[in-house]
């Protein structure tokens, strides 16, 4: 008997008391996905060749032209407040949308689909969202987590002949029932059930299930065709403890006897399609059940695996999004507005805001993007997808928050000028949706990632399972000189792997140093509290924003490099730095809160030298927020996907910066004219070009003044 397998026999007992019970459900979650590059950082390796090699996103000539033409067209048709006020989309809309089969850009082209990568995808509703949300989430529903993925990948030939050709021109619109009032982020306790019954059908015994179901929370369901549901599949046939089958995922066409749908929430009032749906003893035939019979018991471990990709699209673009618009709302509006004789911009207080929101969209966006890059090459990421659907949907909501704070009075008047105040109220959906954002920072991120991305404890759980001390024993010893490895890095400082872009050479050491002790924290926390920590929420959810701040730092590096823009160096550096300073802050949190007399000492030895890791001082951010103000240029790279609309107030303000950079320093002189009770037109003829002056002035009175109506 070797040393592995007496270790392995030594250890078998109190590793099977330390880990945590783990369900068919859980493990389903946890094995679904692939691992990318947050496993190198979770190991304590990051690569930076392994990173660069993802290459970079870009658009096949066919996804362009439907940016640049559908898409273009699409987003002249929306107008924010009146759909808002409306509580729909236009009929026209709807129809624009069916006829350029935008519900099927998933589906492949022999289906009848567009075919679109993740990335083009996720660029189409992002550009769509920038002026519109409910129109981008009617958009994302069919494409996102739903009939048609979950048919893409399991449905029959029949399944797929059927329905996929209608899914992707619009004749049928799909929504997918899992949300129940008795089981929200718990997803997987749904109390829907069907029991398996023969039903006469057109003269034929028909095997199938008897289903009740109340689901709520449901998109587009006021409007779907066709109804995805999640139930528990049941057969009292079979003797006790055997006969509940698993959850099971099945297509039903509208109308259905038996099943009550049409009517509609308000989430936060907003204008898309969203309603309960409602089932009594509904019969549901074998050929229902999307893959068939086979599937039957398997759709948990199905959704998890269609998360596991699509959770790092739709809801992060909404949330890059509101990222994009916001800093553009806020940089603008801060040229435009005066007080006490100065762009409002130019005040400290809302200059550095205004950085600090570039430096965060360019972070996220680039997790974002480099996400994309890599589902396009076929993995799927569930650790990197749960850290995108956090980070990016909370960013979202900051930026809007301090777009709004920068607005003050304009930011909280209802109508066709206000810049805001529909994704304000719009934000919180994105935030609970597809997961809680509280819910999947404090249980998703670090507990599937301290399973799947740590080299070593899927392996020690599987040799428990399997009770096999040999297996055991080489992952504790491959283990041990992990730790062993990450200490000392921790210490000393870590190696760097791979060749960083030109100019992060020290943001990429700063990365790998924090990356060691990030590594090592993980083993300790695990080591000394064992499954207690799966229930320390507070812990886990620091350990997982360690890892998602790293990753968006690492991101950032990927994205200077793939775009090759040497004007963006100072935004990536900054970018960086913000992200690896709330790392470091995260860490110190975690050691102070440890649940360990020695955390004093253990802290103090793993974060040695991380005062290393500055954040940006007051005056790097306002030379950043400077930038900001006289580069357009800067402002278009950190928001290529701000789509420009027909009317509203975002158009209003895109007008008078259009003309503002036109009059050049000009708008100095006009400003101080009116401001000195000139009129328009008089300050107007002290201009060089009069007309252009005058344009201006009425297009920079039209972005201060807000609207009113009658009573």
């Amino acid at each position: 008997m070797g040393f592995a397998h007496w270790l392995g026999q030594a250890a078998m007992k109190p590793f099977a008391r330390a880990l945590p019970v783990m369900g068919d459900t859980e493990r389903a979650a946890l094995e679904a996905g692939t691992v990318g590059f947050e496993g190198r950082l979770f190991s304590g390796q990051p690569d930076f060749d392994a990173l660069l090699a993802a290459g970079p996103t870009v658009l096949s000539a066919t996804e362009q032209a439907f940016l640049d033409t559908e898409v273009t067209a699409l987003c002249s048709m929306l107008d924010d407040f009146a759909i808002d006020q409306a509580g729909d989309l236009p009929a026209e809309v709807w129809a624009y949308m069916r006829e350029h089969r935008f519900f099927g850009m998933i589906i492949p082209e022999e289906h009848g689909g567009l075919g679109f990568s993740h990335y083009a995808h996720a660029t189409v509703v992002t550009r769509i969202a920038t002026l519109n949300i409910s129109a981008a989430v009617t958009v994302m529903v069919p494409n996102s987590l739903g009939p048609a993925e979950l048919l893409l990948r399991y449905g029959t030939p029949a399944q797929k002949q059927h329905y996929l050709p209608r899914l992707a021109d619009g004749r049928d619109l799909p929504c997918f029932g899992l949300t129940s009032p008795y089981a929200g982020s718990d997803a997987a306790s749904i109390p829907d059930s069907g029991v398996l019954v023969e039903r006469e059908v057109d003269g034929a015994m028909v095997r199938g299930f008897s289903v009740n179901f109340s689901k709520r929370y449901i998109t587009l369901a006021p409007v779907a065709t066709v109804v995805g549901l999640a139930f528990n599949a049941i057969d009292e046939g079979l003797p006790e403890g055997q006969r509940q089958l698993g959850i099971t995922c099945a297509l039903i066409p509208v109308p259905q006897p038996g099943m009550n749908i049409g009517r509609r929430h308000r989430p936060m009032d907003a204008a898309f399609m969203n309603g309960p749906i409602e089932g009594r003893e509904v019969f549901i035939p074998m050929d229902w059940i999307i893959g068939g019979e086979a599937r039957v018991g398997q759709g948990w471990r199905m959704l998890m695996e269609c998360l596991a990709a699509g959770r790092a699209i739709s809801l992060p673009a909404l949330g890059s999004a509101m990222q994009q618009t916001a800093l553009f709302v806020a940089n603008g509006y801060g040229q435009v507005r005066e007080q006490f004789g100065l762009p409002i911009g130019r005040f400290d207080a809302i200059a550095g805001v205004i950085a600090g929101m570039a430096c965060e969209l360019y972070a996220t966006d680039a997790a974002r993007r480099y996400t994309a890059a890599v589902l396009d090459k076929g993995e799927q990421p569930s650790v990197a997808s749960a850290i995108l659907k956090v980070h990016l949907t909370e960013a979202g909501r900051r930026a809007v928050n301090h777009g709004m704070d920068i607005l003050g009075g304009k930011g909280i008047i209802q109508g066709p000028s206000n810049l805001l105040s529909v994704a304000y109220r719009g934000a919180p959906i994105a935030i609970t949706v597809e997961g809680a954002n509280i819910l999947t920072r404090s249980l998703i991120i670090f507990g599937q990632g301290a399973v799947r991305c740590h080299p070593y404890v899927m392996k020690e759980m599987q040799a428990v399972q399997d009770k096999d001390a040999e297996a055991l024993g080489q992952a504790l010893m491959g283990h041990g000189g992990h730790v062993l490895r990450n200490f000392w890095h921790s210490i000393a400082g870590a190696p760097l792997r791979g060749t960083p872009p030109a100019g992060l050479e020290k943001e990429a050491r700063l990365i790998a140093r924090l990356s060691s002790q990030y590594a090592l924290t993980c083993d300790l926390a695990m080591g000394l509290l064992g499954g207690k920590l799966k229930r320390m929420e507070l812990l886990s959810a620091r350990l997982g924003d360690v890892l998602a701040h790293l990753y968006m730092a690492s991101a950032c590096a990927w994205r200077y490099a793939v775009e090759k823009d040497g004007d963006m160096l100072p935004v990536a550096r900054a970018a960086i730095r913000v992200q690896l300073d709330e790392a470091g802050n995260a860490l110190e949190a975690l050691y102070a809160n440890f649940p360990s007399p020695l955390r004093r000492v253990v802290g103090a030895m793993v974060l040695n030298r991380s005062t290393r890791l500055a954040p940006l001082r007051d005056v790097q951010l306002l030379e950043l927020a400077k930038l900001l103000r006289t580069h357009p240029a800067l402002m278009r790279r950190l928001g290529p996907d701000l789509a420009t609309p027909s009317s509203g107030g975002l158009r209003d303000l895109m007008d008078a910066l259009d003309l503002a950079a036109q009059l050049g320093e000009e708008t100095v002189a006009l400003n101080k004219a009116v401001r000195g009770r000139q009129s328009m037109e008089r300050a107007a003829q002290g201009s060089n070009r009069p007309e252009l002056a005058l344009a201006y002035l009425r297009a920079a009175d039209k972005v201060i003044q807000v609207d009113d109506f009658a009573p």
